[in-house]
């Protein structure tokens, strides 16, 4: 690749990384906190399959993380700036993006939803 364009290329990658709504609405859900499947599934009314797969797409791109406690998998964002990248591409086609609100979900049972649920 020409190496003027090499930046391009990878802001590129990058773009066509996160343009699936799916995995839009997974990035601004996780925002800057951290999330299990079993959470995104309740927050997005998706199936849990669906976020499985998207998640595996994002991490393999390095835009997300992932941690481990016990039984549960919770994810981050690397770059929280991901996040305006989105919100720009949203005005940028006359959609406003709205941020999905954090709370405890009722459905989900990780120790961190039952956490925030007890706090509520």
């Amino acid at each position: 690749m020409n190496k003027r364009l090499q930046p391009l290329g990878k802001a590129s990658d990058l773009l066509s990384s996160i343009g699936n709504p799916i995995r839009m609405q997974i990035l601004q859900a996780l925002g800057p906190g951290e999330a299990c499947v079993c959470h995104l599934e309740s927050q997005l009314g998706l199936r849990q399959a669906n976020i499985s797969q998207q998640l595996m797409i994002l991490r393999g791109k390095k835009i997300i993380t992932a941690r481990r406690s016990g039984k549960y998998i919770y994810y981050r964002l690397v770059k929280p700036e991901i996040l305006e990248i989105i919100r720009a591409a949203g005005r940028a086609s006359g959609e406003e993006i709205v941020k999905i609100p954090r709370r405890a979900s009722a459905s989900c049972v990780c120790p961190k939803c039952d956490l925030e649920k007890s706090v509520a």
